[in-house]
Parts: C-alpha cells; structure tokens; sequence
C-alpha cells in the first residue's frame, strides 16, 4: 500500500464573463485550470452589482456567461476525478467529521466503509471514488 502522495492542491474562485471578457480572455482562464492543476473550482458568473464600475462597464452577453461558467465546471469536474482516482491505492490522514464521513489533508470528502468518532485523526486506506468522493476504510 501506497502513502497518499504529499501534494499541494489547489483551488480557485473563477468569474465567468467578467465585463469586457472576450473569448481569448476566457480561454486563458479555461488552460490556467489544467495548467495549475487546480482540483477544486468555485465557478460563478458574473452579475453586475448597481453602483459599481463593473455594472458601468460593457457586458458580456448573458447567455455566453452562461456557456463559459458551464465549460469551467465542466473542466473543475474533471479536473477533481483525476485528482480523486489518484488517490486509490493510498493511504492518508483524514479528519473524522461524523460518524461515517471525513475529509483528506486535500480535503477531498471520504465516505468511510466502518464508523469512527467524530473529531478523531485517522488513517484511511482509499479502496475507491464515487460521487466526487473518495471510498475508504480506517487502518492502523
């Protein structure tokens, strides 16, 4: 059995269709996911706010905002699958958060296969993923 590798993960707030975005800008911001890697993604899209210099700004056509913030979760998704199937085979160090839950030093959620106490520190071997969470079972 493996140690879960000791990587560093990343996330990102991401706003889609920021005024005056245009379709280079925001394919920049779509290979900066797989260029940093970045496994966790909260993606918005943007809506102006009365009274702020963005709402003065030219707008980006609201069903294109929609495209691109479908397009950055799209690629978070599996961005986050790749990082999640990874972990099989390893073991880590996981917080207990309920009974039957956990989550990874990545902070990746963890549906544990036996009960725990929650609060405790506990290694977990990952025997799988399932739903963007990881599998596994508490060990020594």
């Amino acid at each position: 059995m493996k140690q879960a590798r000791k990587d560093i993960v990343f996330g990102a707030d991401l706003i889609a269709g920021f005024p005056t975005e245009t379709d280079e800008m925001f394919e920049n911001t779509l290979s900066l996911v797989d260029e940093c890697d970045l496994t966790y993604l909260h993606v918005f899209p943007y809506s102006p706010r009365p009274g702020t210099p963005a709402a003065r700004m030219p707008q980006v056509n609201g069903r294109i905002i929609r495209e691109r913030a479908a397009r950055l979760r799209a690629a978070g998704a599996v961005r986050l699958e790749r990082f999640l199937e990874r972990q099989t085979g390893t073991i880590c160090s996981a917080l207990t958060e309920t009974e039957t839950t956990a989550r990874s030093e990545h902070f990746a959620p963890i549906e544990l296969q036996s009960e725990g106490l929650p609060g405790a520190i506990v290694n977990v071997k990952i025997t799988g993923t399932s739903n963007d969470k990881l599998q596994g079972e508490m060990v020594q």
